[in-house]
């Protein structure tokens, strides 16, 4: 009659990068961000700015966001880390306009310290300015 064919799935690990179809969430108080975290549809990234495509802390990336393309720099990766630089329970990503000033102004999560030295190195060389993202925030880790 019926026989019942053995199906086996194959399950991989979940990879803790940032990289392309990746959800976020948006730490910052702007409206776009606030909006769609209440409304249960977080961001996800569509492209990292950097040459392997896999983002860390302090990465630009173009994410999707109501329907709207937006830039973000992260700022907390779940992603295993060097020593001294915090691993963080979820990815955390600040949203910033496209000359670098972030969109709210107030960061709800403490930041890592590291991305004081990464920030001001990517200021110098790309021509925007993060220095205002350093002064929202209200605490480092």
């Amino acid at each position: 009659m019926f026989t019942t064919a053995i199906r086996s799935f194959h399950t991989s690990n979940a990879l803790n990068h940032i990289m392309k179809l990746t959800r976020l969430r948006v730490v910052d108080n702007s409206t776009i961000g606030k909006q769609a975290m209440a409304e249960g549809k977080p961001p996800y990234c569509i492209h990292v700015y950097n040459k392997t495509g896999i983002g860390t802390i302090g990465d630009v990336v173009l994410v999707a966001i109501k329907g709207e393309k937006k830039k973000g720099i992260i700022v907390g990766v779940v992603k295993t880390q060097k020593s001294n630089i915090p691993r963080f329970d979820t990815n955390n990503l600040v949203l910033i306009d496209h000359n670098g000033s972030p969109l709210g102004t107030r960061i709800h999560v403490p930041i890592p310290h590291i991305l004081r030295t990464r920030l001001k190195e990517k200021t110098f060389s790309k021509g925007a300015d993060y220095t205002k993202l350093l002064s929202i925030a209200t605490r480092f880790v």
